[in-house]
């Protein structure tokens, strides 16, 4: 992060803008509502200006800047349009540790001033670091719509039962799931819309409630291929609310870092043929969490039923009486054909897909090879990576053509995204040669002869 995210306690402390235009307005405007002992420093102030300092709400000093204005600020905004007024202010600040902001100049600053969503108590701020304003700006009108103003309502009940509930719960971690729980029931719709006394009621019986001993439950929520934009809201949902992420190889970074900071998140390996934990352990550890009343999340890469091994770990916890979901996810199969450009059924060329998956438990490969080598038919094979020689070879020796059309895709749907085009006796070569790695699914038939026109997504590099 180029600036660290802070809400500070402003009211009652002085602050100085320099400047009295139209920029130094707004900036004021947000130090007056936010409390603060406000001067302003410039020989002529805007209209609004003058009528706070008529009322005696504003100090003003009725000349230019001088070095002492800065002395006992908590905080001063520079605002003026001469460079070197504004320069200097900002050097004087930062020799004497008081944080800084001059207007539209990111270099001088050691704070930025964030676009803000305002449902006080609820602020939500939004920076692009000084980068680009309009883009921080543009961000807030699209969540200002998400924010109902009966948020502001919320915030306050929140404020006001906050001893109250510290005083029944003394643990923080028991106090952030009642107050999860509570904002995922009707309640929180209830306060928001105004339906106070309904809601008092339901809170003071959760409360009355809240030493019975938690449920936990599992959650098994497909990540997609990759690209985080490909999440669904479900899944994004409960990834920010779980206690415990259990994730593997196939699930990307940028996916694991959309969960909950403070989850305890749990690599569980399983690359091909070496698992971090064999599937059994995961079962059980699954089991054991949920006993503990933890609320967990089993992040899998793709779809969880699609060759995620979903149903044996449901199996388990179903003999556990276990609470369980599942939460689709867009599978790895359908993320890798559409960012590649590889439709999985065409009027041309296909009128069926199937999917396999490259080897067995045991990394034997036994494949109904009558089924998968049918003509105007696309085969989409799952981890198929490093028995692709013996695949390729087995699916010719089957009966399909030796230079069938067939693609890899790697890292689906992300930035590192590469796509290698070849046919069946050349593929295996393609993937040795550019040393192709895990996570990536194979696709075979002739919907791969359209990668080379209808690809549209630029990854960091395409090889074909």
């Amino acid at each position: 992060m180029d600036f660290l995210p802070i809400f500070m306690k402003m009211r009652g402390a002085p602050a100085l803008v320099v400047g009295g235009g139209d920029v130094a307005l707004r900036k004021a405007r947000l130090l007056h509502e936010a409390g603060c002992r406000l001067t302003i420093v410039a020989p002529e102030c805007h209209p609004e200006l003058a009528e706070w300092i008529a009322s005696g709400g504003v100090r003003q000093l009725a000349r230019g800047f001088s070095p002492n204005d800065i002395a006992g600020q908590r905080l001063v905004i520079a605002a003026t349009d001469d460079e070197a007024v504004n320069a200097q202010v900002s050097a004087l600040c930062m020799a004497q540790n008081i944080p800084v902001n001059v207007v539209d100049n990111p270099r001088l600053c050691s704070f930025i001033m964030p676009s803000i969503i305002d449902r006080s108590p609820v602020i939500v701020a939004i920076s692009s670091s000084g980068g680009l304003p309009v883009l921080a700006r543009w961000l807030r009108t699209q969540i200002e719509a998400l924010l109902p103003a009966g948020l502001a309502r919320l915030g306050r009940f929140g404020q006001e039962v906050r001893p109250r509930l510290k005083t029944a719960m003394p643990d923080a971690n028991q106090r952030r799931g009642f107050w999860e729980r509570l904002l995922a029931s009707p309640w929180a719709e209830q306060m928001m819309n105004g339906d106070e006394a309904r809601a008092r009621a339901d809170f003071d019986r959760a409360l009355a409630e809240h030493n019975a001993p938690p449920v936990g439950a599992v959650y098994l929520v497909g990540g997609g291929p990759g690209n985080p934009d490909l999440l669904t809201f479900r899944a994004l949902r409960l990834m920010q609310q779980a206690d415990v992420v259990l994730y593997d190889n196939l699930v990307a970074p940028e996916i694991v870092e959309l969960t909950r900071r403070d989850a305890d998140r749990i690599y569980v390996g399983k690359r091909a043929s070496q698992h971090t934990l064999p599937q059994e352990d995961i079962n059980s550890l699954l089991v054991r969490l949920a006993k503990e009343g933890k609320r967990v999340v089993r992040l899998k890469g793709g779809d969880p039923f699609m060759f995620g091994r979903g149903g044996e770990e449901i199996e388990t916890l179903a003999e556990h009486g276990i609470p369980f979901e599942v939460v689709p996810g867009i599978t790895s199969a359908n993320g890798a054909a559409a960012y590649a450009g590889i439709p999985l059924t065409h009027r041309d060329h296909a009128q069926s897909c199937v999917f396999v998956t490259g080897h067995r438990r045991d990394g034997s490969i036994d494949l109904d090879w009558a089924a998968i080598t049918r003509p105007q038919q696309t085969v989409v094979i799952y981890m198929g990576v490093s028995t692709a020689p013996a695949l390729c070879a087995a699916l010719i020796e089957h009966g399909k053509a030796a230079d069938t059309p067939a693609a890899v895709v790697e890292r689906a749907t992300t930035r590192a995204q590469r796509v290698l085009t070849g046919t069946l006796t050349t593929l295996p070569g393609l993937i040795a040669e550019h040393q192709i790695q895990s996570p990536a699914l194979i696709i075979v038939g002739d919907v791969v002869k359209l990668a080379g026109t209808l690809a549209w997504f630029d990854g960091a590099g395409r090889v074909g």
